[in-house]
């Protein structure tokens, strides 16, 4: 008999990737649907970047490489950390995984045993409870106040840190609120951290799409100790519109970097020997591509707020990065619209797609009831024709 385990069963499928799959349904059943459920930039990726795959396939490099990525990858990712935020690292800090999510899961994987703790700011990023679960530790989550624009602060840092904590997890700009840690905010949470004997996982991914006067703060470079207790992840999904290329990395210490690879030889063998080509591409060659793509962002991030703002019932702070609107919605609760009565987040997400046909994420996917998430990376016509079917539907 084929039995399923216990750690299947305990796991929970990513939010937004349902989400998405339930629209493509109902779009293959030849319904119009308004989709704002997955973070992928609806942008082409670069042309250099796809001549630099090219060109690697045909001069035959299809084929194994070292588990954690090639050595010219490496100095790259080096290069650009340098150039970027004067971080300096050893290549054999480097490490190259598919996509920045299994970056996460082989740094717990790597980082956590059964029983200890990780500490996690609520909302925040669908798989990040589950993957901690799955190595046997436990999410401790911490609410944050939208009023201080979900932003974790060093007093409930410090409350949430027992005997068994072993890792901040801290995402910034973050997915799905959109907000950005300003660097004095970080230093306060690093002079917490720096108190204590826990490490800290910084999920970076958005660092290039900050809006205004945010600005990315690479946490491991906030003070000379935190290098040695920074595990910092990032990717090309998000910034170069590569999210089908699967290109993640994580920099660490160099005993650590060997545990990662350890478990990613067992685990996938190695990245896509095509994929690392073209990261080196689009980190090393022109950046006019991530400029145009943030700015499209900045102007739909514009239009979202505009449009959304002049929906009765709606209420959201401005996002300073990312390209996601996380809105409130409690005061629609009570409310029925279309024979749904909205009474929390998954209600008004069921109301959206089965009766206005716009698809959006629960908050509560998110560990943050009362609110739901729009990602605005799509096309301008979609999102003022989509808006304007959710306003019509709640108008009445």
């Amino acid at each position: 008999m084929i039995r399923i385990s216990q750690l299947a069963n305990s796991v929970q499928p990513s939010a937004t990737m349902a989400a998405g799959a339930k629209a493509r349904q109902m779009k293959a059943a030849g319904i119009r649907v308004y989709d704002f459920s997955l973070g992928e930039p609806d942008f082409p990726t670069p042309a250099h970047i796809c001549q630099a795959a090219q060109k690697a396939m045909a001069n035959g490099q299809t084929h194994y490489t070292p588990a954690g990525g090639i050595a010219e990858l490496k100095k790259v990712i080096q290069k650009w950390y340098q150039q970027r935020y004067g971080f300096s690292f050893l290549p054999e800090q480097v490490f190259v995984s598919n996509g920045a999510k299994h970056s996460i899961h082989n740094a717990l994987a790597a980082f956590c045993n059964p029983g200890d703790e990780v500490i996690i700011p609520t909302p925040y990023w669908v798989s990040y409870s589950d993957l901690v679960q799955m190595t046997g530790a436990v999410p401790v989550l911490v609410p944050t106040d939208p009023q201080n624009l979900f932003k974790i602060t060093p007093a409930q840092l410090q409350k949430a840190i027992t005997p068994k904590t072993r890792l901040f997890m801290i995402n910034s700009p973050s997915n799905p609120t959109g907000t950005v840690y300003f660097r004095e905010e970080l230093m306060a949470l690093a002079q917490v951290i720096l108190k204590t004997e826990v490490a800290v996982l910084s999920d970076e991914i958005y660092e290039q799409l900050t809006y205004g006067e945010a600005q990315p703060t690479c946490f491991a470079t906030l003070h000379p100790d935190l290098p040695a207790r920074t595990i910092t992840i990032s990717g090309a999904s998000k910034s170069y519109a590569m999210t089908g290329w699967r290109m993640g990395w994580t920099i660490a210490t160099k005993a650590f970097i060997q545990a990662m690879d350890n478990i990613q030889s067992q685990e996938t063998g190695c990245p896509s020997s095509i994929s690392q080509h073209a990261l080196i591409a689009a980190l090393d060659g022109p950046q006019e591509c991530v400029a145009e793509m943030k700015k499209e962002f900045e102007k739909r991030r514009e239009i979202v707020c505009n449009l959304m703002g002049k929906i009765p019932g709606i209420s959201f702070k401005i996002p300073e990065g990312a390209f996601y609107l996380f809105f409130d919605i409690t005061a629609l609760y009570g409310k029925t619209v279309g024979g749904i009565e909205i009474r929390d987040s998954v209600s008004f997400c069921k109301f959206a797609l089965e009766v206005a046909n716009v698809n959006l994420v629960p908050g509560a996917a998110f560990g943050m009831d009362g609110f739901a998430r729009m990602s605005y990376a799509t096309s301008t016509n979609e999102i003022e024709a989509g808006i304007a079917q959710l306003g019509k539907f709640l108008a009445n």
